[in-house]
Order: structure tokens, then sequence, then C-alpha cells
């Protein structure tokens, strides 16, 4: 059957129009939490999510690079595994994929016009019209359910945890990384109310790990997890880890948990932090080893944590002249940046270009980040939601005073000129780095390397 006469009929007839369809519903629909219209979808589809073996991620900074990890050993081990991330750091298949392989044109697309007219059906109820982010969901749960059949589904939400569309599943075991300040003006004004939304996704005999360290965090996430009657696996307490050595490109620690310790485990991801996102993917994997006898030999697992990546974190993206990325847009996340940037990286001078959504924390970025800054260039990511540069420059000089430190604050609307500007500042001694929202590292990786613009969405 030739595509033409497949797609006949179907509202969508390539692959662009079914994207423009799902990434306008941002816009449209914004954010609206709640699992209400998840759980109709999955009624009307007859429950495909029930079939799939769900690794469920949740938490502030690290959630990437934490599903890279267990992606990455689990295919290493022979496994095929589906893999749901958010946001998206090119196109917007770049967030569905089986064993690292963005989904196919042809699925996308195939998928995308069997979900509208369910949509539409559950738009004229009284739910409303479903969300950008709870389309995508569900495409990504017919993906995995209907044509490609992963062992696994590493599964990252997309906000905060017990409202987030992701916890419509039972997964077989829950990864909170950490708990800060993103999102407040949704999850809630306090790390005590962030914290009771991310776990949310600890459900009833589900074991659950998790590196948080606050001791009020903590507090919440024992009682859930009692409550629960779900097994904690806590940093510090069920597993540990040790440093044994630093370099850039390569780092080495030692693992401790409580049914084996594995040295000389050699992670190629950069910053102290990626240590901590190491270890509990190892104490994740140790668990559905121990919980689920998935076979994983120590030989595939070193290979897996020394080859795994995640795009936009601490990336060198180019050498002339050194470009890093980095997708830090909140205080936890600018001070494990500025952390790498003292400990890491070398250069003369440093030149930082960002851009910001409106709803952050920007004032604790800024304190951590402005004391390395030479040259700050505001911008702004090509997004219909975004931060007005000259109110986050504003800022930025109330920081910088505040610090008494004296630096070049220039403001530059389109990124792409941005751009040009930070590379004409930056000697070879020198580095630049492009940081903010991932909607802006989304654009400026795009251009660098394919020189187009990115999808948008979330």
């Amino acid at each position: 059957m030739s595509d033409e006469m497949q797609h006949e009929g179907a509202p969508f007839q390539t692959v662009d129009e079914a994207i423009g369809w799902i990434t306008q519903r941002m816009p449209q629909f914004g954010i609206q939490v709640g699992l209400k219209r998840m759980e109709r979808f999955m009624e009307l589809l007859d429950h495909p999510h029930r079939r799939l073996k769900f690794i469920h991620v949740a938490g502030t900074n690290g959630k990437g690079s934490t599903c890279a990890y267990l992606t990455r050993v689990l295919v290493q081990c022979g496994y095929d595994v589906g893999t749901f991330t958010s946001p998206y750091i090119e196109r917007y298949s770049n967030r569905i994929q089986m064993n690292g392989q963005d989904i196919e044109d042809e699925a996308l697309l195939k998928l995308a016009n069997q979900v509208k007219p369910i949509a539409d059906q559950i738009a004229a109820t009284e739910l409303g019209a479903p969300t950008m982010f709870e389309v995508s969901t569900v495409i990504a749960i017919l993906y995995f359910a209907r044509i490609a059949y992963p062992d696994f589904v590493v599964w990252e939400t997309g906000l905060g945890g017990r409202l987030d569309s992701t916890n419509v599943v039972t997964p077989i075991v829950s990864v909170i990384t950490n708990i800060g300040h993103d999102h407040m003006d949704i999850l809630g004004h306090s790390i005590t109310e962030i914290a009771a939304e991310k776990a949310g996704i600890i459900k009833s005999g589900v074991p659950i790990v998790t590196t948080v360290e606050q001791p009020e965090v903590i507090d919440v996430m024992e009682r859930t997890a009692a409550e629960k009657r779900s097994t904690l696996y806590l940093l510090g307490r069920q597993f540990s880890y040790e440093a044994v050595s630093q370099e850039l490109n390569r780092q080495v620690l030692d693992f401790t948990g409580p049914f084996r310790t594995i040295p000389s485990i050699a992670i190629s991801l950069n910053g102290s932090h990626q240590l901590k996102n190491a270890a509990l993917s190892v104490m994740t994997l140790e668990v559905l080893r121990q919980y689920y006898a998935v076979l994983i030999d120590d030989e595939h697992l070193l290979e897996g944590m020394r080859t795994a990546s995640w795009p936009g974190r601490l990336e060198l993206i180019r050498q002339e002249p050194r470009l890093l990325l980095d997708g830090a847009h909140n205080p936890e996340g600018a001070a494990t940046l500025a952390e790498a940037l003292r400990t890491v990286y070398t250069y003369k001078r440093l030149h930082l270009l960002m851009g910001m959504m409106p709803t952050k924390s920007h004032s604790d970025y800024l304190r951590h980040i402005l004391p390395l800054v030479d040259t700050l260039i505001v911008t702004e990511p090509n997004f219909f939601k975004k931060m007005d540069a000259d109110a986050l420059a504003d800022l930025a000089h109330q920081v910088a005073a505040e610090l008494g430190r004296p630096i070049s604050i220039e403001v530059e609307k389109d990124y792409k000129r941005a751009l040009g500007m930070l590379a004409d500042r930056t000697n070879p001694d020198d580095l630049a780095v492009v940081s903010g929202t991932l909607y802006l590292i989304s654009d400026v990786r795009s251009w660098i390397l394919y020189r187009t613009d990115s999808d948008k969405g979330w």
C-alpha cells in the first residue's frame, strides 16, 4: 500500500503536519496538570500502558542523564529499551526513542493520526482539550505498546510527578534524582511542597531509589514510602559512592550498595554531579537485577556507564572558539554549572550567553554564576513563552551590583546574532558558555550543528 493510499482520509498527510498539530497545543492549551484526561485516553485505547515495564524517573535536575545511563546500560546488556524524555534537544522525535534511535517518521505519523480523533473526542467533553505533553505521552505509550515492544521503558516525568501525565503508569521501580527550586508557580513555593509532588510517583509496593539530600525532603520520601509500603533506597544510607578520580571527559567512582560493591565505574559525562547521577543509576540497575532477575553483567554495566552521553549538559560542542552548552535553568543547576566551571574547565576569560523562561528563580541563578563571568550576553529563545531579555539584563545588573562585580552586560534578543557576538568575544584562551532554558539550548545546538531551527514544544 502506498503512503498516499495509507494516509488517505487521515487528519495528517505528512509527519511535519502531525508534529505541527502536537507542538501547537503548547501555546494553545499550555500546561494543565492532572490525570483525568490521561486516564480517559488510556480507557479509550484499552489501557496499552499496562503491558509495559516502566522505570519512572522524576526530580529537579539530573533526570535526563540518569535516563541516559539507564538506557545505555540496559541496551548494552542486550535488552530492547524505550526512552521517553522531555524537553527534546533538536527534533520532536528525539523525545521518543527505541534503543537510542528516534521514533520513525512513519510511526509518528501513523500514531498521530490514531490519537487526533480521540483527542478531539476528549476535548468535546468537560475534561477539555488534551495538552501537548499529554498527546506526546499517549503517542509514546502507543509506540512502545503496539509498535516497538521494548523490554523496558525509561520514563521521564515532564513536570513534577503526582499530577504529571506520565504518572498514569505503575512502574517496576521509581527514581527521584533530587529536589530543588523549579516550576514553583505550579509545584509549590516550598521545598517540602515540591518534594510531595515529586514523591507522587511512588507507588504501592514499588521500590524507590533517590539521591535527595535535604532533611525535610528525606522526611517526605520516608513518609511516602512507608505509606505505600515501598522499599526506599536512599543515597548515604542504603547506598553510597566515592569519587576515585576526576578529569575532563572521564570520572571514576566506587559504588557501595546493599547487595554488592562495584569498584572503578568510569563515566564520560562531566561535573561532579554526574557521579551522583551515576550512583543513582547503578542502584536502580541493582534493584532491577535483585528484584526482577534482570541480567546485568559487570562488563556490560561498566561499558554502558562509560559510553552514556547526554546532549546539552556540559557539552563542548565547538572547539574554535570553545563553546560549552549547559541547560542549567534553576539555582541548583547554576550551582552545578559553576562548580564544573571552577573544577573541570580552564580558561582566561569566561563569556556567557543566557536566555530564560519567565517563571524561574533567576536571582539565585545569577548569584551562582556571575562571580565567574567576564562578559554576559542576554538573549531570548525562539519560543512564544520567554523572559524579556531587557528584564533579565536589569536583574543581572542588580545582582552584579549586589556582588560588587563589574561585568559587561549586553542585550541581543536574536539568539543567532547573540551567538555571533559571543564568538567574536571569545579568544583562543577563553571559554564561551550558553546556558539557561533548554529551549535556548535546543535553538543553539540545532543552529550550530545543522544550521536549522529546532522543533518546539515540551
